[in-house]
């Protein structure tokens, strides 16, 4: 199997996980993380935006970070790749819309004021990353801010899945890991770097950032379309 080939049976695998072994007991296992840093950075997001703004959840799941954004009395619009953890969210925020879109397929051209994407990031592979942000960018009105979260992986454990991958003769790149290395689903950990790069190169300002309970946090603007030029313009 080329890794082309790999990566779609990874996203299959990962519906399917959330389809039907996860969605039925999503939030009594997990539920809202309730650490300080989630909350605060998602209320410092919801700062930024105008009143009754329209939000994007991408990646909503079974909608656990939904009720922060309605509560401030915004509309929301709920994506997920998994029609399992839809269901759910619907069950609980029955007049929310929700579509069944993954983050590579989304195609929303200027329509939200602001986005979360939460806890999910690390289901994104490299080749994706760009594809990704590019989507929310085009998603965003101008001047509109995306928050999302990436998490952290300890060093020794990329690299045990790394050289175990290799070892499988898996068509793995570092910074991944799966089923073969404990996972339950594919999971990719860029460093911090790289992600602020992809953050540039999609044409994002990057407003604040930090890290807590396991996650890094990022809020970035839309770059105004002349600063957007004069950061994709060859050197």
């Amino acid at each position: 199997m080329n890794r082309s080939e790999w990566l779609v049976e990874k996203r299959r695998e990962a519906e399917e996980q959330y389809d039907t072994l996860w969605a039925p007991l999503y939030g009594e296992k997990w539920g809202v993380y309730g650490n300080a840093t989630h909350q605060q950075f998602i209320l410092k997001f919801l700062s930024l935006l105008p009143q009754h703004s329209t939000i994007l959840d991408a990646a909503c799941g079974d909608g656990r970070y939904m009720s922060f954004p309605l509560e401030k009395g915004h509309t929301v619009v709920g994506i997920d790749q998994s029609q399992g953890m839809l269901s759910r969210a619907k069950a609980r925020f029955p007049t929310v819309q929700m579509e069944k879109v993954g983050l590579q397929e989304m195609s929303y051209d200027n329509v939200f004021d602001g986005a979360i994407c939460m806890d999910a990031m690390e289901h994104v592979c490299p080749e994706d990353w760009p594809l990704v942000l590019n989507n929310f960018h085009r998603a965003l009105k101008p001047q509109s801010y995306l928050y999302f979260t990436v998490e952290i992986a300890n060093e020794s454990d990329i690299q045990k899945a790394f050289t175990t991958g290799q070892q499988l003769a898996l068509p793995v790149v570092y910074g991944e890991s799966g089923e073969w290395a404990g996972e339950n689903v594919y999971h990719y950990w860029p460093s911090m770097q790289q992600g602020r790069e992809w953050i540039t190169q999609a044409g994002f300002d990057l407003m604040e950032e930090g890290e807590g309970e396991g996650y890094h946090h990022f809020i970035i603007r839309k770059a105004s379309e002349a600063n957007a030029a004069s950061m994709k313009k060859p050197a």
